[in-house]
C-alpha cells in the first residue's frame, strides 16, 4: 500500500505542474508568506479534472472519486513537502497544518455518479462525490463556522504543551462540536488538550434547501404527467468562497460529499458542496411541421398568424374560436417569460363572471412553461423569513410562489379575496419587481438588523370575479362611456397591471362551450376538434419556448408610432385635477406587447403592424380602466368578429388597416409636433 501511495504522490505532483495547479499553488503560499502570520491552518483549494488525473494514473483517479478524503491526504503531503523544498510558507511547522479542499471540474456521466434528489434510500453512508442538480426554495443567512482550530497539552512538561501537535481542521459533514469540543486527550501524557482561541480559523457558511425540479410539476395545479413521485428538501452547505454563490429560486448544478449531520435526537440528510454551476434551460431550436405549414399561409399578412394561433390555442380547455382576445393575451404574456432583470414583463388580470372556464384556460396556459406556477392561497406569495431549523438560531429565507416562478408565470388566483395589506405589497412589487425583507438582528441572533432585497423576475395573472365582488362593494354612481367599475380594487394597482382583459358576454359563446364543458365531463381524454390534433398542447410548449428566445428589436416606425399614441393619450386622457390619467409604465407595457406580437410571428424585428396590436390592446384596457377616449375604438377591438374562413381574415386586414389610418389621424390630432409617416392611400 505504501509503495501504491507513494505513486499516487508522484502522479499529484505531474498533474499539479501539467494543469497549471502548481503555479497557483505557489502563488498561494506567497500570500501566506507575505502576510508573516502565523497560523493554524493553511488551506489551500486544489482544481480538479478527473478526467486528466484517470488518464494519468487510473488507481488516483478512482482514489478520488471514490475516496475523496484519504485522497486529499495523499495531496496534503505533497503539498507540505513541497513548501519545506521550496521554503515556500517560512510559519509552517507540521504536515496537520495544512487543510486541501479537492473541488472536481465535473464527474462522469454516469448514473452511479449522481444523486436524485427525489430518490430513495438517500446514499450518505459512501462520503465520495456525487452530482446533484435541484431548485434553491430557501436559503439562510451566512455565518461562521470554526474552519481549523490549534489545541495544546495542558501538562506544561510534556513536550506537546506547545508547538502545531494537536490541529482539528473540519471535514465533510462534520458538526462544529466534531472539530471543537472538550473532551480531547493527549495521546503521550493523556492530559485534556486545551484550544489555544488565539489560532482558531473561522470561515462563511451558509445553509441552504434545495429541491427536485419536479416540484415544479407538482406546483402547476394541473398536468397531463400522471406519473407520481417522491419530493422532499435537501440540506445543502456552502462554504467558504461558496457562500452567496446561490440565488433563491434559481436551478443548480452542484457536485459534493452526501452525508448524514446530527443535531440532537434528529438527524439530517445533507450535501457539502464543492463546486456550483447555474442551469440555464436551453429551449429547443425548432418549431412543429404544422406552425412552420401554418405560417407560411399567412406570410402575406402581419397579422393573420398570431390571429390563428390565439383561435386554435386550448381547444383541449375551450371550444376553437371563443375567447380570442385572452388568448392572445396570454400567448402574448408567455413568451415574454425571462429570467433577466431587464426583461419586459406583462402582467395579466382578467375581468369575468364565468370564474370556472377562466380559471381553467389560465391553469392550463401556465403548464405550457417549465416554470409556471400556480400559488397556492393557504401559503405565502413573496418571501418570507423564519429560524433556521438546523439549530443555529440564524433566519432564513423561504422562497414561496414568486421566486419558484422565476422567468415564468405565477398564477395568484382571484385578486379579490386578497386582503388590503397584500394588495398593497402586490403593487409595490408590480412597479419596483423587488421584494425587500426585514431581518432583525435581535431575534435571529445577529449583531445588527439586515435588509435583503430579492429580484422578481416573473409575470403575475389574476382574475376578478365581478358577480362576488358586486356584493362586497357598494358601486359608483356614474360611468363614462366603456368604464367597467373596479372601485374594489385600489386605482394604482390597476396601473401597474400590463393588461386589463374583458370578455364581454355573448349569446354565441354560450352554445359551443356548453357543448365543450359536457362532452369533456362524458369523455375526459376524448379529442373534440381537429385542430387539438394538428397542433397539440406539446406543440405549443415547443414553439413558447422557441418564441421567446427570440432577440427582436425595435424599428424607427414602430416607435414613433407607439411614442406618438403615448404622447396623444396623455393629452386626451387628463382631467384638470388628477392630471394625465396615462400611468408612466403604460409606454414600457407598450413596447413590451410590441415586442410579444413580434416574437408570436416569429420575426426578429417591430413593426408598425405589432405596435398596432398593442396599441389596440392597451386602448381596450385603458377604456375599461377610465373610459373611452378621442380614439374611440372598438369594444372587440382585435378580433372584431369569428375567424371562420380566409375570408374572415380578409376582412380583419381590412379593419385593421383602418384602425391604423384613424390611428395616425388621432396622433395627427392630439399629438401636435409629432411627426409619423403615412402611406399614400
Amino acid at each position: 500500500m505504501q509503495e501504491e501511495i507513494q505513486k499516487m504522490k508522484e502522479i499529484v505532483l505531474i498533474y499539479l505542474d501539467r494543469s497549471g495547479g502548481l503555479q497557483k499553488f505557489v502563488h498561494d503560499c506567497k500570500k501566506y508568506n507575505e502576510s508573516k502570520q502565523s497560523y493554524a491552518v493553511y488551506r489551500f483549494v486544489i482544481s480538479i479534472n478527473p478526467s486528466d488525473i484517470a488518464e494519468l494514473d487510473a488507481t488516483l483517479g478512482n482514489y478520488i472519486l471514490h475516496n475523496p478524503i484519504k485522497a486529499a491526504e495523499v495531496f496534503q503531503s505533497v503539498c507540505f513537502v513541497a513548501i519545506k523544498t521550496l521554503s515556500l510558507i517560512e510559519q509552517l511547522q507540521t504536515e496537520a497544518q495544512i487543510s486541501i479542499l479537492l473541488k472536481p471540474t465535473h464527474l462522469p456521466s454516469l448514473p452511479s455518479y449522481v444523486h436524485s434528489l427525489s430518490a430513495f434510500p438517500f446514499n450518505y453512508t459512501s462520503h465520495r462525490f456525487y452530482m446533484s442538480e435541484g431548485i434553491v426554495i430557501a436559503m439562510g443567512i451566512v455565518t461562521k463556522y470554526t474552519q481549523g482550530a490549534r489545541f495544546l497539552c495542558t501538562e506544561e512538561t510534556c513536550p506537546f504543551s506547545e508547538g502545531f501537535r494537536y490541529i482539528r481542521v473540519h471535514l465533510p459533514g462534520a458538526t462544529e462540536s466534531a472539530t471543537v469540543r472538550n473532551d480531547f486527550v493527549c495521546s503521550l501524557c493523556s492530559s485534556p488538550l486545551q484550544e489555544d482561541m488565539t489560532f482558531r480559523v473561522l470561515g462563511d457558511k451558509q445553509i441552504v434547501e434545495m429541491i427536485d425540479a419536479k416540484v415544479l410539476n407538482a406546483l402547476k395545479g394541473y398536468s397531463n404527467n400522471k406519473s407520481h413521485f417522491r419530493i422532499q428538501t435537501f440540506t445543502v452547505f456552502l462554504r467558504d468562497e461558496l457562500a452567496n454563490r446561490m440565488t433563491i429560486g434559481n436551478h443548480y448544478k452542484i457536485i459534493g460529499i452526501p452525508t448524514c449531520v446530527q443535531n440532537g435526537p434528529q438527524a439530517t440528510a445533507c450535501i457539502e458542496v464543492s463546486s456550483v454551476q447555474l442551469c440555464k434551460p436551453n429551449g429547443p431550436s425548432f418549431i412543429g411541421e404544422n406552425f412552420k405549414y401554418l405560417l407560411s399561409l399567412t406570410s402575406n399578412s402581419c397579422w393573420r398568424f398570431t390571429a390563428l394561433l390565439a383561435n386554435i390555442f386550448a381547444s383541449q380547455v375551450v371550444p376553437p374560436g371563443t375567447y380570442n382576445t385572452l388568448k392572445l393575451a396570454i400567448l402574448l404574456s408567455l413568451v415574454q417569460t425571462c429570467e433577466k432583470e431587464s426583461a419586459d414583463y406583462l402582467d395579466l388580470l382578467v375581468v369575468t363572471s364565468d370564474t370556472l372556464v377562466i380559471d381553467r384556460l389560465l391553469n392550463y396556459s401556465i403548464c405550457l412553461l417549465p416554470r409556471g406556477i400556480r400559488h397556492p392561497s393557504s401559503s405565502d406569495i413573496f418571501p418570507s423569513v423564519s429560524k433556521d431549523k438546523h439549530g443555529t438560531g440564524s433566519a432564513t429565507i423561504q422562497a414561496c410562489s414568486v421566486l419558484l416562478a422565476k422567468g415564468g408565470i405565477c398564477y395568484i388566483g382571484d385578486l379579490s379575496s386578497y386582503k388590503k395589506d397584500k394588495l398593497e405589497l402586490l403593487q409595490s412589487v408590480l412597479e419596483s419587481r423587488t421584494t425587500t425583507l426585514f431581518i432583525p438582528g435581535k431575534k435571529y441572533g445577529a449583531e445588527a438588523d439586515q435588509q435583503v432585497t430579492l429580484s422578481v423576475q416573473t409575470n403575475f395573472w389574476s382574475y376578478i370575479d365581478m358577480d362576488s365582488s358586486s356584493k362586497k362593494h357598494i358601486p359608483k354612481d356614474s360611468f363614462l362611456i366603456g368604464q367597467m367599475d373596479l372601485s374594489l380594487l385600489p386605482p394604482n394597482l390597476l396601473d401597474v397591471f400590463g393588461l386589463l382583459i374583458y370578455e364581454f358576454p355573448s349569446c354565441r359563446l354560450s352554445f359551443p362551450l356548453v357543448h365543450h364543458v359536457l362532452k369533456r365531463a362524458i369523455n375526459p381524454e376524448a379529442t373534440l376538434y381537429r385542430v387539438s390534433q394538428q397542433f397539440r398542447t406539446q406543440d405549443y410548449e415547443e414553439f413558447i419556448l422557441f418564441a421567446k428566445n427570440l432577440h427582436v428589436e425595435m424599428s424607427s416606425e414602430a416607435e414613433n408610432l407607439i411614442q406618438g399614441y403615448y404622447l396623444a393619450s396623455r393629452r386626451v386622457r387628463r382631467d384638470s385635477m388628477h392630471g394625465s390619467n396615462l400611468s408612466a409604465s403604460a409606454l414600457k407595457i407598450l413596447i413590451s406587447l410590441s415586442k410579444a406580437h413580434t416574437k408570436l410571428s416569429l420575426r426578429k424585428k417591430v413593426l408598425e403592424e405589432d405596435a398596432l396590436i398593442a396599441i389596440l390592446l392597451l386602448e381596450s384596457s385603458l377604456t375599461l380602466k377610465h373610459g373611452k377616449s378621442a380614439l374611440c375604438i372598438e369594444p372587440n377591438a382585435v378580433f372584431p368578429f369569428d375567424l371562420s374562413d380566409e375570408n374572415s381574415l380578409q376582412q380583419r386586414d381590412i379593419y385593421l388597416q383602418k384602425c391604423h389610418h384613424h390611428l395616425l389621424q388621432f396622433i395627427s390630432a392630439y399629438g401636435p409636433g409629432i411627426h409619423v409617416n403615412t402611406k399614400e392611400e
